[in-house]
């Protein structure tokens, strides 16, 4: 199995891939198959939170490229930024995970969101897509811990608290 405990150095070039959902790249340790099928393990830093295209280094020497694999997500889209903004608002008001893009943004799919969302005034597309959501003010750092909020008001779902700067 590859040992995997560091970043590459700035422009290594890499022979490997690893494809990952957001939720395992926020994992500092992980068990996972690369592209080629060999098995690696991660032991990064605690708080490391992966980025598509980040760059790791193998015990061996080998370099992998991390690749955010599509998953399922609800995207709203609008041409109106005040209410992209609105809505935004109360997503992290539930300190939901959102990637912000030119006229929508994207968030893991869960019925209760897309539902407030609607009522909101927005639709609400179904997509598979890599999800690349904003790190927040503090960084990976996160901004506190938890408190109570659920990304869908019964206690499931996730919270940008449980992807940055928390161990998993």
């Amino acid at each position: 199995m590859l040992l995997i405990e560091q970043r590459a150095a700035e422009g290594a070039v890499a022979t490997e891939q690893l494809r990952l959902p957001f939720e395992a790249r926020c994992k500092s340790r992980l068990r996972a198959r690369l592209a080629s099928g060999a098995e690696c393990g991660l032991f990064l830093p605690r708080g490391s939170v992966l980025r598509g295209g980040d760059k790791l280094l193998g015990s061996d020497g080998r370099v992998v490229e991390v690749i955010a694999a599509a998953e399922p997500l609800l995207e709203a889209v609008s041409s109106d930024p005040l209410q992209l903004a609105r809505v935004a608002y109360h997503l992290g008001n539930r300190h939901v995970a959102v990637q912000l893009l030119p006229g929508s943004l994207r968030f893991a799919k869960d019925h209760v969101l897309g539902e407030m969302v609607r009522g909101l005034g927005l639709p609400v597309t179904e997509i598979e897509a890599p999800f690349e959501p904003e790190a927040g003010a503090y960084g990976d750092a996160g901004a506190h811990g938890g408190h109570g909020h659920s990304a869908d008001g019964e206690g499931r779902g996730p919270r940008i608290h449980d992807h940055f700067g928390r161990e998993k």
